[in-house]
């Protein structure tokens, strides 16, 4: 399975590496998208070493001039998961935002494969009424959540927000074709 991996600015982004390494020990083919702020707490080599793939960052960096990269990366996925995905991502998804190479793939991915999104964020922040709103949006468009669990999070404060287990996230994907 061609899989578009969403990775985004939480200090759960470390996770990200596990779950890239365990689809591609289950032989899917791993292609992630980095933003800038996830960039900050896991570097494009860890996942490019895990996924055996380029890590994608820049919106307008294009390798081949026959493509466009967030319509190849929308096209070509059997499925896109946001892993972890923040307030931020949630936000521009639900509101049509398109001006970073993730949320353009997503923009692109839309009407054409499984999207996936396992929000990670302080619970106060995942509480928010706004943030809610936007993740009720997303799933009346058909956006698939997988549910953030009550943990101690990295701000000290113990709730709801924290990344989904590793294992539930990778068989949500895995399952997404079923």
């Amino acid at each position: 399975m061609n899989i578009v991996l969403g990775v985004t600015g939480s200090i759960s982004a470390y996770k990200a590496a596990d779950i890239t390494s365990k689809l591609a020990k289950e032989g899917h083919d791993v292609h992630v998208v980095l933003t800038d702020g996830g960039s900050q707490f896991i570097t494009p080599l860890t996942l490019q070493t895990l996924s055996k793939n380029k890590v994608y960052m820049e919106f307008f960096e294009e390798g081949n001039p026959k493509e466009v990269k967030h319509i190849d990366l929308a096209q070509n996925a059997d499925v896109l998961v946001i892993a972890p995905a923040s307030a931020n991502i949630i936000g521009k998804i639900a509101s049509g935002i398109a001006d970073d190479l993730l949320s353009a793939t997503i923009m692109a991915a839309a009407n054409i494969t499984p999207i996936y999104i396992a929000p990670a964020m302080n619970t106060n922040m995942y509480e928010n009424p706004i943030v809610q709103v936007n993740i009720e949006k997303l799933k009346n468009y058909g956006y698939r959540v997988i549910e953030p669990k009550e943990s101690l999070l990295a701000c000290g404060v113990f709730g709801k927000g924290a990344l989904a287990d590793v294992d539930d996230i990778v068989e949500a994907i895995e399952g997404s074709r079923e």
